[in-house]
């Protein structure tokens, strides 16, 4: 993390430092503090928009309703009668105060709309020039390999701003639809509900609170328009927080550590920065696959006398530390891949490594969201 953060993301590691004080803040419940630095962290940088339906869902629920005084009675107090309307304002007055210290010079000099033009710029295309290893990844290459065979038997199609040709912009795919920018939107959205709708109705905890930001995270990266490879850490940042506290969470957050780090290896990409890189990712990789499941907090609560058995159908050959066989079968494919791409000469196909790391990790990363959204829902 530190060498991907500090040295290509320039100030982002202190952005994540924003991020992981709000999220205590709220968890020590102190609700309008937590707020105020995520809001100053949402005028830092946009991208942090991402998760803050998980933030309007928990403070609404935890800072504006409140329970009722007259808990011991069977009657239940409406729901309306719980909403505290001088929390509710204090709340957005104090959120409202941060954007207009922040965006009003740009209102009175008449450059609002430069500033809203950059910060949401659907002109440069669904995916970046490196794809994020995300659905669109998937679907990119889903469209590729139908035009070769269509190519093949003997149709002839445009390759004017083919999704493949590595440049930022306006793209086209060349036999599936073309996506725009709503399509992003709705399906993002589509998936942020169910754990939206749950951290609403269920009793909720300030671990539901991170897991569910966790959840938003990977909505926004997996089918956002334009999404970057580093949105991938506001994924495994938080998710880290999980980790700590329970195994199941261990299990995923090492699977998409691993994978999700990888994803980040193209954007050092000189011969200089190869062999630190390696170093670092193998050195902070293994380290966590050994000593984080020994750190977490239930296997902590565990009878420290009972021995664990090894799981017979937990393949030797492609066992890592606290993973399935799954997990350690795709984690070793992505590996393998990446191995390749490391090692291999691209002089005629130079976008090849890089397709190849987007869509094998992109493979690894919906495998955790489909093992973190199940936890959380079905737990």
């Amino acid at each position: 993390i530190i060498i991907i953060v500090d040295i290509h993301f320039q100030y982002n590691g202190f952005l994540f430092g924003v991020l992981l004080l709000s999220i205590t803040r709220i968890i020590e419940g102190r609700h309008l503090e937590g707020a105020i630095w995520f809001s100053i962290l949402l005028n830092l940088k946009h991208i942090f928009l991402y998760i803050s339906p998980a933030y309007f869902i928990y403070l609404l629920k935890h800072y504006c309703f409140t329970k009722s005084d007259d808990q011991h009675k069977k009657v239940e107090t409406p729901l309306l009668r719980q909403f505290r309307v001088d929390r509710f304002l204090l709340l957005g007055t104090l959120v409202l105060t941060v954007f207009i210290l922040s965006f009003g010079p740009f209102v009175t000099m008449g450059q609002l709309g430069q500033v809203l033009s950059r910060l949401f710029p659907f002109k440069r295309g669904l995916c970046h020039a490196y794809w994020a290893p995300n659905f669109w990844a998937l679907y990119n290459v889903i469209d590729k390999t139908l035009a070769i065979i269509a190519t093949r038997l003997g149709y002839t199609l445009s390759i004017t701003g083919s999704m493949t040709s590595g440049l930022v912009g306006e793209m086209s795919h060349q036999v599936l639809p073309s996506v725009p920018p709503i399509v992003t939107l709705i399906l993002t959205l589509l998936t942020m509900i169910p754990p939206l709708l749950k951290l609403w109705f269920s009793k909720s905890s300030s671990q539901d609170f991170i897991k569910v930001i966790v959840l938003c995270a990977y909505s926004s990266f997996l089918f956002g328009w334009h999404v970057h490879e580093k949105a991938v850490l506001m994924i495994t940042i938080p998710m880290s927080l999980l980790a700590l506290e329970d195994k199941k969470f261990t299990r995923i957050y090492l699977l998409l550590s691993a994978i999700g780090h990888i994803s980040l290896f193209p954007l050092l990409y000189t011969a200089a920065e190869t062999l630190i890189k390696v170093c670092l990712y193998a050195l902070f990789t293994i380290s966590s696959f050994f000593a984080l499941p020994l750190l977490t907090l239930d296997n902590a609560k565990e009878d420290k006398k009972k021995t664990s058995k090894p799981n017979p159908t937990h393949s030797w050959l492609l066992s890592f530390p606290a993973l399935s066989t799954t997990d350690s079968l795709l984690l070793s494919v992505v590996l393998l891949f990446q191995i390749f791409c490391l090692c291999g000469s691209f002089v005629k196909f130079r976008f090849l490594p890089l397709l190849l790391t987007s869509v094998t990790c992109s493979v690894g990363i919906h495998w955790t969201w489909i093992l973190t959204l199940y936890t959380y829902l079905f737990n």
